[in-house]
């Protein structure tokens, strides 16, 4: 049976020439990057080429790039490690109520070791407003951590505004970055955050590795304490070989970016196209009228639980919503709060596309998709 990967917010396949890449430091370079013979020198040498590439599509210094496990790795080194710092345990971070769990976590984490933690909204777009940021902020005010850009509806949020904010009350701001590097520029003067999350496996890289930017000068307390690997602020022996590939996967997005956005933007609209006309309704997207990701489209079906319409899609890999939420019959946190009710919610299917998707396969899907509607409205 024909297989359609419609969900690559969820995750993306492993690039070939990222594997290609990789592979040798599995099996032939296989030393410690710590270590002063030939086979450590060659895998030292390899990270420090690929921190070279992921500055490179941030454009910061190789030095500002600390190596981790993923994106949850480097959300909680940033959220915990700047609130830990310099032996503190109190202070009040600001998040949204859009943020994925590797930030809330954290943050509730953090409240039971005595730190305060404000909740700020977005609109109904899924768009968080620097007033409200501003509104938030209190004396003891250490850190805001906002999202670029929301894992299921794709909103992209006014960072630099965001940013324009925290540093008038000289507070640190964070991002978390996973779902928007390698689909939108993400260059950090841009942008004016301090810390900026990446994580591997959204942007055709392995599962198990990450980056976090951290700024010259900002001190964090690390999490894993032991070597003085990635300048003491992530203790253990590096994964050079996903470190590799993770440097060659933003190499690749970095090279290709804007054609790789126009492209994608060109499928998600066409994906969306063909769903209106099949099924005769014009359809609500979920952020629309906001700025969003190129790849990502999050729409009402009519008439229908997504859910149910997708188990009748056996060829169509998609999902209803962020995989961290799959299999709960709650309302997502994200659709909450742009104010979705139940049957809205439950109505919603969120489709992603991605460097491998085909016009093929768009056109193939939405004839799959809408079939499988109008089976649940006969």
């Amino acid at each position: 049976m024909k297989q359609i990967y419609l969900d690559y917010n969820a995750t993306t396949p492993v690039a070939p020439s990222v594997f290609e890449a990789l592979e040798p430091y599995l099996k032939k370079h296989f030393g410690n990057p710590s270590s002063s013979h030939v086979l450590g020198r060659a895998a030292a040498e390899a990270i420090e080429d690929a921190r070279m590439h992921v500055s490179a599509i941030l454009a910061v210094d190789r030095e500002e790039i600390v190596f981790t496990a993923g994106g949850t790795d480097s959300n909680n080194l940033a959220i915990k490690g700047a609130l830990l710092a310099n032996g503190n345990r109190g202070g009040h971070i600001i998040i949204s109520n859009i943020e994925h769990p590797a930030v809330t976590e954290p943050a509730r984490f953090l409240q039971k070791l005595g730190c305060q933690v404000s909740v700020v909204p977005c609109n109904s777009r899924g768009v968080v407003d620097p007033h409200d940021v501003q509104a938030a902020m209190q004396a003891n005010t250490r850190l805001v951590s906002i999202m670029q850009a929301n894992n299921e509806i794709g909103t992209i949020q006014p960072l630099r505004d965001i940013a324009e904010v925290c540093h008038r009350h000289s507070v640190l701001l964070h991002t978390d970055a996973s779902q928007s590097t390698g689909k939108i520029r993400t260059y950090v003067d841009e942008l004016g955050v301090d810390m900026l999350t990446i994580a591997g496996h959204k942007l055709y890289a392995p599962k198990g590795v990450g980056a976090l930017y951290v700024r010259e000068g900002i001190h964090l307390e690390p999490l894993l304490h032991g070597g003085d690997q990635e300048n003491g602020m992530r203790g253990g022996t590096e994964n050079t070989a996903y470190i590799v590939g993770l440097g060659q996967a933003c190499k690749l997005a970095n090279r290709c970016l804007d054609e790789a956005s126009q492209r994608m933007n060109m499928l998600r609209d066409r994906l969306y196209q063909g769903l209106c006309e099949g099924t005769g309704h014009q359809l609500p997207v979920n952020g629309q009228g906001a700025p969003r990701l190129p790849n990502t489209l999050s729409v009402q079906m009519p008439d229908c639980a997504g859910q149910e319409l997708l188990s009748r899609c056996s060829e169509i890999c998609a999902s209803t919503g962020s995989a961290c939420h799959a299999g709960l019959s709650a309302i997502s946190p994200t659709l909450a709060a742009i104010g979705l009710n139940q049957a809205q919610a439950d109505a919603t299917l969120r489709l992603s596309v991605g460097w491998y998707t085909s016009e093929e396969d768009i056109d193939y899907s939405a004839s799959v998709l809408v079939g499988a509607w109008e089976s649940l409205n006969v």
